[in-house]
């Protein structure tokens, strides 16, 4: 399997990048309780710093905004991920647990405060590549309504598209099912390459920490 950004995209946005990991022989389970804590403690502890300071004003996601907008994307319309969390967070409306790889991808999306996306990799049909999408690519999300994608991010396989910053889809949502994965890491393009390393090997590591298995990386500009 091969990873790529459209031409189209890197014209763009110059300096876009993402970090991929692919897991494989994972077991996805319910949360260890270490993780369901943290996860709810780093809510509560980020609810009281929204009080001083607007989601929009957080330069990461400041930056994830003009991004939307270079690509023909209303950020006010449509959120990426990462800044629909924290949108959240400061309504007090905190994220409950789903299962372990859904926990672990929001944690980090909120750590490092950019958007993250993680597929069951048996799902996935040829090559990913990202793109800013047509009028012609659509699906059903997990949140159980059609997207469609003209004029925003895209992940696509030779099935179509299954993934963005936004919503992903149902056809390769990640399961108790699942034993192998992938993950894109939205990264931001203002950082540099060693630091994209450094988040990709912290989200890997702990992953395989939760779900056993093993895991091969790579930044893909």
């Amino acid at each position: 399997m091969e990873f790529s950004i459209s031409k189209h995209l890197k014209e763009t946005v110059h300096h876009f990048k993402v970090g991929v990991i692919v897991y494989n022989n994972i077991i996805v389970e319910p949360s260890p309780q270490m993780l369901k804590g943290r996860l709810q403690f780093f809510q509560e502890s980020l609810y009281f710093d929204l009080q001083e300071t607007p989601v929009a004003n957080i330069p990461e996601i400041q930056e994830w905004r003009t991004i939307f907008k270079q690509i023909g994307t209303d950020p006010n319309r449509y959120r990426h991920s990462a800044e629909s969390l924290y949108r959240r967070i400061h309504k007090q409306n905190f994220i409950g647990s789903i299962h372990s790889a859904a926990d672990l991808n929001n944690f980090f999306s909120l750590y490092y405060k950019i958007p993250i996306g993680i597929y069951d990799l048996d799902k996935i049909s040829g090559n990913i590549s990202i793109d800013i999408g047509t009028d012609n690519d659509e699906y059903i999300g997990i949140n159980g309504r059609v997207m469609n994608f003209a004029k925003k991010l895209v992940s696509k396989d030779d099935l179509g598209p299954f993934g963005s910053p936004i919503v992903d889809s149902e056809r390769t949502a990640v399961t108790f099912d699942t034993k192998n994965a992938v993950q894109i890491v939205y990264l931001l393009p203002s950082i540099s390459n060693s630091q994209c390393e450094k988040i990709i090997q912290s989200i890997s590591k702990m992953f395989i920490q939760i779900h056993g298995g093993d895991a091969a990386s790579e930044i893909v500009l």
